[in-house]
């Protein structure tokens, strides 16, 4: 099998286009997999740059990555697709990435994985990931936007696709509704300058109005009193979010897809869209 000499490690057939899935060396509970450009040259200068794409329920990472190769070809990225698998907290448990950390400090700081797989990568590509671009759709939508709090000075964008429930710019409502305890669980305050400098794309689909999976009742384990002001479903929760985000200075692109309901697929192109205008022109072919 053919051999590349790789930037600080020695790259396989499978480290090349749709690579195999590696555990993430600071938390093996967690894994990856990655496209890498099949004309990527380990032994040439260029820097790729970095979307992250983040699954949602369903934890379908592979399939979330193999929607992007066209993009990723087109300009030059490396794809990053994270696995957070269910139950790391719980029996069964479905949504603790989601929220990124808890309110508690309890379980893992799904951030802070992200961020190591980030730097675990870039030790073996040349990878520009100093400022990355961020998409997720469904519960990836809820770690996209929450990560945007989190971590602003790394994003160069970020994709929110389809939250079912959001996290608002409310200082006066403490974390999950709001962000009024940030600094209680990430350690340093919200940095709302920094949010602003990103660029924020919101998308939906026009159809989007099934309340089953995301309704807040005081049962659910979730609940705080102001989700009930957020909105009743997604289409609803997006236009608080955006109008949140607005409120404090940011800007946001929102596209609301007609015809589409819960799926990843017909928001595609708006997303691909959204970061093909924040990539710019792709590289020359000659």
């Amino acid at each position: 099998m053919h051999k590349r000499t790789g930037h600080g490690a020695q790259l396989s057939y499978y480290d090349i286009g749709r690579t195999a899935v590696q555990v993430c060396a600071a938390d093996p509970r967690f894994s990856y997999c990655a496209y890498v450009p099949e004309s990527y040259d380990e032994r040439g200068t260029e820097r790729l740059r970095l979307l992250v794409v983040v699954h949602g329920t369903r934890r379908d990472n592979g399939a979330c990555r193999d929607d992007f190769i066209d993009l990723a070809e087109r300009h030059r990225l490396l794809v990053l697709a994270p696995l957070f698998p269910a139950g790391i907290t719980s029996p069964r448990e479905l949504s603790s990435y989601k929220r990124l950390r808890g309110a508690s400090g309890e379980g893992p700081a799904y951030d802070l994985v992200l961020l190591s797989m980030i730097e675990e990568v870039s030790r073996i590509y040349r990878l520009d990931a100093r400022r990355f671009h961020l998409f997720g759709f469904s519960g990836g939508g809820h770690f996209a936007h929450r990560f945007l709090y989190a971590h602003p000075q790394r994003l160069a964008a970020v994709s929110i696709g389809a939250p079912g429930i959001v996290t608002l710019l409310d200082a006066q409502t403490p974390w999950l509704a709001g962000v009024g305890d940030f600094e209680r669980i990430f350690g340093r305050p919200l940095d709302l300058d920094a949010i602003r400098k990103v660029a924020v794309h919101m998308v939906v689909g026009g159809e989007d109005t099934e309340t089953w999976e995301i309704a807040l009742s005081p049962h659910h384990p979730w609940w705080q009193p102001a989700f009930d002001t957020h909105g009743h479903n997604r289409l609803e929760r997006m236009v608080a979010l955006k109008t949140s985000l607005q409120t404090q200075g940011v800007e946001v692109r929102h596209d609301i897809v007609a015809g589409a309901d819960h799926q990843q697929k017909p928001l595609l192109p708006s997303v691909k869209a959204f970061f093909a205008s924040c990539l710019g022109s792709p590289p020359s072919d000659g």
